[in-house]
């Protein structure tokens, strides 16, 4: 249970967030040496952190109140003392947040920044076995985060959920977003325009349709070419890749029910398509034995996370593209809010430059009205309330 804070403690976290709210860069330095960058005021009405302080005190931007030399120098001291980035206020806002609805880009270019710096650093660590468990990594909406939607849309044949092993006491996810074992094991639900799992996250819609027709033409300038898909949900980028005439069309896909819906709709018996039924991380490497190699590749899954988009490229994409092949893959990281966009979109292009990718970007209004509560209904959430979606084409460096 953790300790009330004392008269003292409050003293120093009210001077804390006063000196960044004013952006006194010396009486901050002292005060941090014995007080912390996150702080809050448990009697204030509103709660905020010295970072959210510091970073509304700026005022719009467009009332000629750019964020000035001090500003910038506070909210860089309270970052090297370990503000955080993606810290919540009560009105749900992150310092980023902030930072854009006024217009101060100069600050907000840092938080993205520091966003960048955090994650970065979080996946190293993890990668070495270090650090806290629970430290957020960015979701592939993908419906990442997902805080943010759960990851978009991968999915096991049958046979393989049949093969999950019963484990007493397993917990009830109310999320099956959360697990991609859970969700396969998952009654979906296909109804006009979306298609919802058990949980009621929203897997795919076809609000989508104008971004995954151009990611089919990006990847497949012209006919006659080797493609494959991870992921069919409600077939729209594999509708779209048809027209285009692959000499070889793959579909990967493992969530049963799709499999039936593929079946329904004649995709087995199309000339060219091969349906792979399977988990991608099972399908790919009897591929590669086999041989396979591919002019483009799409990855659209479901209930996985950025950790499991950056194995798909760094270990299987690299060893079935043609060396002037492309990658694309649906960019809905971070998609609940535009700075974990940012952020996410700007450490996925690292990433992919690290495995030995140039990435570009396409920049693609989303539909007018898409924020509108009425065309979530029925969801668990919004998996999307950004107006731009980026659209990534990745290539090998030359």
């Amino acid at each position: 249970m953790a300790e009330q804070a004392t008269e003292e403690d409050i003293l120093l976290a009210k001077r804390i967030i006063s000196a960044a709210e004013r952006h006194d860069v010396p009486a901050l330095k002292i005060l941090l040496k014995d007080g912390s960058a996150n702080v809050q005021d448990p009697t204030a009405t509103v709660a905020t952190s010295p970072l959210h302080a510091a970073i509304a005190s700026c005022g719009k931007a467009e009332e000629k109140k750019e964020a000035g030399d001090d500003a910038i120098a506070t909210v860089e001291l309270l970052l090297q003392n370990g503000a955080i980035w993606n810290d919540l206020n009560k009105e749900d806002d992150t310092p980023g947040c902030i930072a854009l609805r006024l217009g101060q880009k100069k600050i907000y270019d840092i938080m993205v920044e520091a966003g960048v710096r955090a994650e970065m650093l979080f996946a190293k660590m993890a990668a070495l076995g270090l650090g806290d468990d629970t430290a957020e990594e960015p979701e592939v909406e993908d419906e990442i985060t997902e805080e943010q939607p759960a990851a978009k849309k991968q999915k096991v044949s049958e046979e393989e959920v049949k093969e999950i092993p019963e484990v007493a006491n397993d917990p009830v996810l109310d999320d099956v977003s959360l697990d991609n074992h859970a969700y396969l094991k998952s009654e979906l639900r296909y109804k006009e325009g979306i298609l919802l799992d058990e949980s009621d996250n929203a897997v795919m819609m076809d609000w989508e349709t104008q971004i995954m027709q151009r990611h089919a033409e990006t990847l497949i300038p012209k006919s006659g070419l080797r493609v494959m898909n991870v992921g069919h949900g409600m077939g729209i980028v594999d509708t779209a890749i048809q027209t285009h005439d692959p000499a070889e069309h793959h579909i990967v896909e493992a969530h049963p029910q799709v499999h039936q819906r593929l079946r329904e709709q004649g995709w087995y018996d199309k000339p060219n398509v091969h349906i792979h039924e399977g988990r991608w991380q099972d399908v790919l490497p009897k591929l590669i034995e086999q041989g396979v190699v591919l002019d483009g590749i799409y990855y659209d899954t479901f209930a996985e996370d950025y950790a499991a988009l950056k194995e798909f490229f760094a270990e299987y994409v690299v060893a079935l593209l043609a060396p002037d092949g492309k990658f694309g893959w649906y960019n809905g990281l971070g998609a609940d809010r535009q700075i974990c966009y940012d952020v996410y979109t700007k450490v996925a292009e690292m990433d992919l430059y690290e495995a030995g990718f140039d990435t570009t970007w396409e920049d693609i209004d989303v539909p007018a009205g898409l924020h509108d509560k009425k065309n979530w209904e029925g969801t668990r959430r919004p998996y999307w309330t950004i107006d731009v979606y980026r659209l990534p084409v990745n290539t090998f460096v030359k």
